[in-house]
């Protein structure tokens, strides 16, 4: 990936857009602009002026200009404006910082929080937040969080060190617990257990499905605490890979969908949220060799689930 010319501004990183390089794009789009206005369309005027004012530049490093050729496979650079009408979040100002040093920035993650920009979710995330109003311009997640959970969250502070923390993660060597509430098993259904399944996200639709297959997913579950009264159980996880939804699915494959979940048992129809009634899904701890110093690291989450209060 090109080193980005343009700098974190406010929070945010550049647009990267990767150029189209099939035999008609230079024929349908002579100019660099050219192509971004018909990409954007409904962002004309911005487009123009932030080439005016230098601000859109190729992957060398060269603002364009109205005449700048179109480049085949080129890179460009630029601040894409944030929506006008993204809704706050007032749960960033519960984040909690567990630690921080040289290298890490720790951090209790609320639900409800998105991690990194995406979607309608761009200032309002922990990433930008945190950029914002710690002047940190090189944070970066080592990991993700979904949005409706909660718990330990790992960012690195320096770029420089970026890459070795999100290995320990895309490589299996961070070990991470999670709790959750769910329906109490049916007799049965026996604790601890290893569920394995196929798990793909397919662009488009919210949840992610288990599909027939070779398993690439793993999680190991254990019911810790019963509430017979009112039907409910605590159970520990530990998902040995990363997909998408991979502790929900599993759980909800087994018949017990964690509590306020709105995608198990069923989509939520509305598909909005529900902040009184949060995902009961926390990340409670996170364990790992630290790749410069050698040592042990530990990071437990100090929130609770509202449907569990004294785990």
């Amino acid at each position: 990936m090109p080193f980005s010319p343009l700098p974190v501004r406010d929070g945010l990183n550049p647009t990267r857009l990767v150029l189209p390089h099939d035999a008609a794009s230079v024929a349908r789009w002579p100019t660099a602009l050219a192509y971004l206005l018909e990409r954007f369309p409904h962002d004309a005027a911005r487009l123009r002026a932030k080439v005016a004012a230098g601000e859109v530049m190729t992957g060398r490093g060269a603002p364009i200009d109205a005449v700048t050729p179109y480049e085949p496979r080129g890179f460009l650079f630029l601040y894409r404006d944030p929506p006008a009408d993204e809704p706050r979040v007032p749960a960033l100002d519960e984040i909690e910082v567990l630690h921080r040093d040289e290298n890490l920035l720790v951090v209790d993650k609320p639900h409800l929080v998105a991690t990194m920009p995406r979607g309608r979710w761009i200032t309002q995330t922990v990433l930008v937040h945190l950029r914002r109003t710690l002047d940190l311009p090189e944070l970066a997640p080592a990991h993700r969080l979904d949005r409706p959970t909660a718990g330990v969250l790992v960012l690195t502070v320096r770029a420089a060190v970026r890459g070795a923390y999100q290995d320990l993660f895309q490589e299996r060597r961070v070990r991470k617990v999670y709790e959750a509430v769910a329906p109490l098993p049916p007799d049965g259904l026996a604790f601890p257990a290893t569920v394995r399944s196929r798990i793909v996200k397919v662009r488009g639709i919210a949840p992610a499905q288990e599909v027939p297959g070779e398993p690439n997913a793993e999680s190991w579950i254990d019911l810790v605490a019963r509430d017979d009264a009112r039907g409910l159980g605590l159970y520990r996880l530990e998902p040995h890979t990363g997909k998408t939804h991979q502790l929900r699915l599993h759980l909800a494959g087994l018949g017990l969908p964690i509590l306020h979940d709105p995608f198990w048992p069923q989509v939520r129809p509305d598909g909005g949220d529900d902040p009184a009634h949060p995902l009961q899904l926390l990340a409670r701890s996170l364990t790992f060799t630290d790749p410069f110093t050698g040592t042990g690291r530990a990071f437990v989450s100090r929130r609770a689930l509202a449907q569990w209060p004294h785990a």
